[in-house]
């Protein structure tokens, strides 16, 4: 089947509510994620616009309270935990095993519906209270106050199992659908990602569900468990949420690590250096990720033993992530780049995630964690993993594999002038915060001293900055769209097996079940490259 004749086939708005197909399912994660992340920068650029004065700017301190708390909840469990695996991850995983679908359709189509009903459930907050707990819903505080807590609670607890069932599918998939001839050490490492994920999804999310669940019952039945007026602990919610959020971390992060493993190796014509050690990383993150959620609890009383020993682990799994940081870099060297999008942004995460690494050993010490907890620090090292790292990787993935969903090549040079403002909006956002919290700026406040208003001028006019980044590259991707389908099966000239039929797929992606004979960075002869490289000039 040609790329026409997949754009032409079964159209119309039930074709797509009831399909099978894991690439149209991708598809309509990927818009849906992309509605979420919407909705959540609208929300941060009224935070930013709010903090641009010390006092009171264009909302109230309720109001406030309710637009950072949904602002974190949609970016976190609407966007930057299934924009990848769900989105992203359903399209090309089942493509680079050379598989006709994931092992489930069913539930593949089900964990898509499971996202919606949470969605719409965590949306609905907004018209019947909101919520002002924060993202992290932590208890007392959340056990006693008003709003939507009850409502939002159970959106999670909905979209915990479509994380699940994501995951069950992905497990399946790579152990039963590989092509022949693709062996553990010949899969792509895209693929190596998505498997150490989908362990942290299974093992980890009911976790987070059991938490919410408990929290709903406190509400609603009186039992006490959290609320220390029925004989409750609140910093056993901690213990509980952090030993599923630690792990989401990487749940968020071993994604767009697994992206940056697959646009490296083909923007620098190189074979990956170490794929074992990175294969085996990612593993190794998924294990140690379950170990090291009490560095989120240094100041809520645990033992001084129990600190130092999380403290350690911290440290610990620092190393693995160093280890593909250390990788990457080593491919790239002495190779021949090819500063397209996809490798611009896969530069970019290398700059931003050492960064937001580097600044986590200060979070993960206990004495320089102590000064800076609940504080700016926190805030940008946290954006500079999840948006620097996380987002970054995801629009390096979006612009890697536009070609391939839609069949539509886009402006680079468009995409490189939006690539230089989201850069430097970012950085000029989030640069501005480490500053202020290590001068002791709490976060989540609605007022503070005035000294901290340069900075938050500076910062609010980085999110500007980032914002326009954003609506370039929305433009130029949205306007690909109305050409004709101008991509050709493999742009970039990559070895994994996606590249190797139509742009966009078939409906059983390949013609014939393709046999896999080789790594999946083992690049061409020089004759091969010598005319790719006619191609990029």
């Amino acid at each position: 089947m040609t790329a026409a004749s997949y754009l032409t086939e079964q159209r119309g708005l039930r074709s797509w509510l009831f399909t099978l197909d894991h690439k149209r399912i991708g598809v309509m994660y990927l818009w849906s994620t992309l509605l979420a992340f919407f909705l959540g920068g609208v929300l941060a650029m009224l935070i930013r616009l709010e903090l641009l004065t010390p006092t009171r700017t264009l909302m109230d301190a309720d109001t406030y309270n309710k637009v950072f708390t949904l602002h974190g909840a949609v970016m976190i469990f609407l966007f930057i935990i299934p924009s990848i695996p769900a989105a992203l991850g359903n399209f090309v995983l089942p493509l680079l095993l050379g598989a006709r679908d994931v092992a489930f359709p069913r539930l593949n189509l089900a964990s898509y519906y499971l996202y919606v009903l949470g969605a719409l459930m965590a949306l609905a907050s907004m018209i019947t209270g909101g919520i002002d707990t924060g993202w992290t819903f932590y208890t007392p505080y959340s056990t006693s106050t008003g709003g939507a807590v009850n409502l939002v609670t159970l959106a999670v607890f909905v979209l915990g199992f479509s994380s699940i069932f994501t995951g069950v599918n992905f497990i399946a998939t790579t152990h039963k659908l590989r092509a022949p001839g693709m062996s553990w050490f010949r899969m792509p490492l895209f693929v190596w990602g998505m498997y150490a994920t989908a362990i942290i999804q299974i093992l980890a999310t009911p976790v987070l569900g059991i938490t919410v669940l408990l929290l709903f019952m406190e509400r609603v039945f009186g039992v006490g468990i959290f609320d220390p007026k029925l004989g409750g602990d609140p910093v056993l919610f901690q213990h509980f949420f952090w030993f599923y959020s630690h792990p989401a971390v990487y749940i968020m992060i071993l994604p767009g690590m697994a992206i940056i493993s697959e646009v490296i190796p083909v923007f620098s014509r190189r074979p990956i250096f170490g794929y074992r050690a990175i294969a085996f990383s990612s593993v190794a993150i998924a294990g140690v990720s379950f170990l090291v959620w009490g560095h989120h609890m240094f100041v809520s009383g645990q033992s001084v033993l129990a600190s130092a020993l999380f403290s350690f682990l911290t440290f610990l799994v620092a190393i693995p992530s160093a280890v593909k940081v250390f990788n990457w870099v080593a491919t790239m060297y002495k190779g021949s780049i090819w500063l397209q999008a996809p490798m611009i942004y896969a530069i970019m995460f290398l700059l931003l995630f050492a960064i937001g690494g580097l600044t986590g050993l200060f979070l993960g010490s206990l004495a320089t964690d102590v000064h800076l907890h609940d504080t700016y620090f926190v805030v940008a090292h946290f954006h500079y993993v999840m948006m620097g790292g996380v987002f970054i990787a995801f629009l390096a993935g979006l612009h890697y594999w536009w070609p391939k969903m839609f069949g539509r090549m886009y402006s680079e040079r468009w995409s490189r002038i939006a690539a230089a403002l989201v850069f430097v909006g970012f950085n000029t956002t989030f640069l501005a915060q480490f500053v202020m919290g290590s001068r002791g700026m709490p976060r989540r406040y609605y007022n503070y001293l005035p000294e901290f208003q340069p900075l938050h001028v500076v910062s609010t006019v980085g999110s500007w900055i980032l914002a326009l980044g954003l609506v370039i590259t929305a433009g130029y991707l949205l306007a690909s769209l109305r050409k004709r389908p101008d991509a050709p099966p493999n742009p970039w000239g990559g070895m994994t097996l996606e590249w190797q039929t139509s742009s966009p797929p078939p409906t059983h992606n390949f013609e014939t079940v393709p046999v896999v004979d080789r790594g999946p960075y083992d690049f061409p002869p020089l004759e091969a490259e010598e005319e790719l490289a006619g191609r990029r000039a």
